[in-house]
C-alpha cells in the first residue's frame, strides 16, 4: 500500500500556499513580551518640568532673600510720591531738580535732627530728675503700703533684699548678653534708614527720566495710562500725609492742653511728640507716644501718669472710629469703611509698612479704576434713597392698614 502524507502536510509534489504564514510560537514560560517604545516627547516634556520646577525654587528662594529690600524700595518710592509736589514746584521755578531733592531733604533732616537732640536732652534730665526722686517715691509708697495692710516694711530691707536677690543678677547677665544684639539692631535700623533715602532721593530726582523710561517700553495709549496713574499717586500720597498731618495737629493740641492742666513740663514738645509718632509710627506709634508723656507726669506725680494713659486710651478711640474715617474719607477720597479694611489688610500683608502705606495705595488703585467703571443713571426708585415704598406687588401692609384705618373713621363720622 503506498504510503499516503501526514494530515496537514503537503506532498512532495504540491507547493505551499503563497499566502499562508506559518504558525507564531508561543512565547516560552517565563518570557517576557517586548515594551512599547517611549513618545519622543515625554523626555522633553519631564525636562521642562523639572526646569519650570527648579526655577520656581529658585525665584521663590531669591524672593524672600530680597523681601527687604523691595519693602525698603517700596517705602522709598511712597516716600519719593510724597515729596514730588515740592521738589516739582522749586523745578518749576529754575532750580536743578537734582538740587531741589537735597534742599528738601536737607530740611526733612534738619527738623528730625533737631527735634530727636530737643527730645533726647529733655528725656535725659527727667531720667536724672526721677532717679534722684525715687528714693522719696518709694519712702512715699512703703509708707502707703505699712498703713494700709499693718506691715512694718523698711526701704533698707527691700533694697537689701534687690541686690541679694538672683532675679536681679540673671536680668543683668541678659541685659549684658543683649547689648549685641541691640548695636546689631540699631545699626541695621541705621542701614535700612540709609537705604530708603538713598531710593527716594533717586526716584524724586529722577522722576521724569524714570517716567521716560517706563514709557519708553509701552505703547502710546498704555504710556497715558501709566502717566495718569503715576500722577494719580502723587495726588492720593500728598492728601494721606496732608490728613496725617492735620490728625497729628489735633492729637497734639489734644494732649498739649491736657498736659498742660496737670502741670507736666516740657508740655508743647511732648504734644509735638505726641501727634507725630501717633500718626506716623503705625501699629505702636501711639504706645511709643503715650509712653513719654506718662513717664514724665510721673515725675510731678504717679498719679498724673494714669490720668494720662486714660486719657490716651480714651483719645485713641475718639481718633480711631471718628475722627480719623472722615478725614480720611475726605483727603483721600476713599470711603472710612475702605480705609479702614486696606489698613487691617496693609497690617496683615507687610506689617506696619503695610499699615503706612495701604491707604495711598488703595487710594491710587480706586481711582484709576473708576475711569474704567461704566456707570449707569440710577432709577428713581424710593428704596435708593432707604425710604420702603410700594413693591412691584402693590402698596406695602403699613400703606394697607393706615388707608384702612382712614376709611374706618370717615365711615364712622358720617353716621348719624
Amino acid at each position: 500500500m503506498a504510503s499516503t502524507p501526514e494530515d496537514g502536510e503537503p506532498s512532495p509534489g504540491q507547493a505551499a500556499p503563497a499566502a499562508t504564514t506559518p504558525p507564531g510560537r508561543p512565547p516560552a514560560s517565563g518570557a517576557v513580551a517586548p515594551a512599547a517604545r517611549m513618545p519622543r516627547w515625554l523626555p522633553r516634556a519631564m525636562v521642562l518640568a523639572l526646569a519650570l520646577i527648579a526655577a520656581f525654587q529658585l525665584g521663590s528662594w531669591a524672593f524672600h532673600q530680597l523681601t527687604g529690600l523691595l519693602i525698603n524700595i517700596l517705602i522709598a518710592f511712597f516716600l519719593a510720591l510724597a515729596i514730588e509736589p515740592a521738589v516739582s514746584r522749586m523745578a518749576a521755578r529754575g532750580m536743578r531738580r537734582g538740587l531741589a531733592t537735597f534742599l528738601v531733604f536737607l530740611g526733612l533732616t534738619v527738623f528730625a535732627a533737631g527735634f530727636v537732640t530737643l527730645l533726647g536732652s529733655m528725656l535725659a534730665g527727667q531720667i536724672i530728675k526721677m532717679i534722684e526722686g525715687f528714693p522719696g517715691y518709694l519712702d512715699s509708697l512703703i509708707h502707703w503700703i505699712n498703713q494700709t495692710f499693718r506691715t512694718d516694711l523698711r526701704r533698707v530691707d527691700i533694697q537689701e533684699g534687690l541686690l541679694h536677690s538672683d532675679w536681679l543678677r540673671k536680668y543683668v547677665q541678659n541685659s549684658a548678653a543683649g547689648v549685641l544684639d541691640v548695636s546689631a539692631q540699631v545699626l541695621g535700623g541705621l542701614f535700612q534708614l540709609l537705604t530708603i533715602a538713598l531710593f527716594s532721593f533717586y526716584f524724586a530726582a529722577d522722576g521724569p527720566r524714570l517716567r521716560r523710561a517706563l514709557c519708553s517700553v509701552l505703547p502710546p495709549a498704555r504710556q497715558a495710562e501709566v502717566l495718569r496713574a503715576w500722577e494719580i499717586a502723587v495726588d492720593k500720597t500728598g492728601g494721606y500725609l496732608y490728613s496725617r498731618g492735620l490728625m497729628a495737629l489735633i492729637s497734639g493740641i489734644a494732649h498739649y492742653v491736657l498736659l498742660e492742666a496737670l502741670g507736666v513740663p516740657y508740655a508743647p514738645v511732648l504734644g509735638v511728640w505726641v501727634g507725630l509718632v501717633s500718626q506716623f509710627i503705625p501699629t505702636i506709634g501711639t504706645y511709643l507716644a503715650g509712653a513719654l508723656p506718662m513717664l514724665i507726669a510721673f515725675t510731678v506725680n504717679p498719679w498724673y501718669s494714669l490720668w494720662v494713659l486714660i486719657f490716651v486710651v480714651i483719645y485713641q478711640q475718639f481718633e480711631n472710629y471718628m475722627l480719623q474715617p472722615k478725614l480720611t474719607a475726605r483727603t483721600v477720597d476713599i470711603h472710612p469703611a475702605v480705609a479702614f479694611g486696606s489698613v487691617v489688610a496693609g497690617t496683615a500683608l507687610l506689617g506696619a509698612v503695610g499699615a503706612l502705606i495701604a491707604i495711598p495705595a488703595v487710594a491710587t488703585l480706586q481711582a484709576f479704576l473708576g475711569a474704567y467703571v461704566k456707570r449707569y443713571a440710577v432709577t428713581d426708585d424710593p428704596r435708593v434713597h432707604g425710604r420702603r415704598g410700594s413693591g412691584p406687588g402693590g402698596p406695602g401692609m403699613l400703606t394697607r392698614m393706615r388707608r384702612l384705618w382712614a376709611g374706618r373713621r370717615s365711615g364712622g363720622a358720617q353716621r348719624p
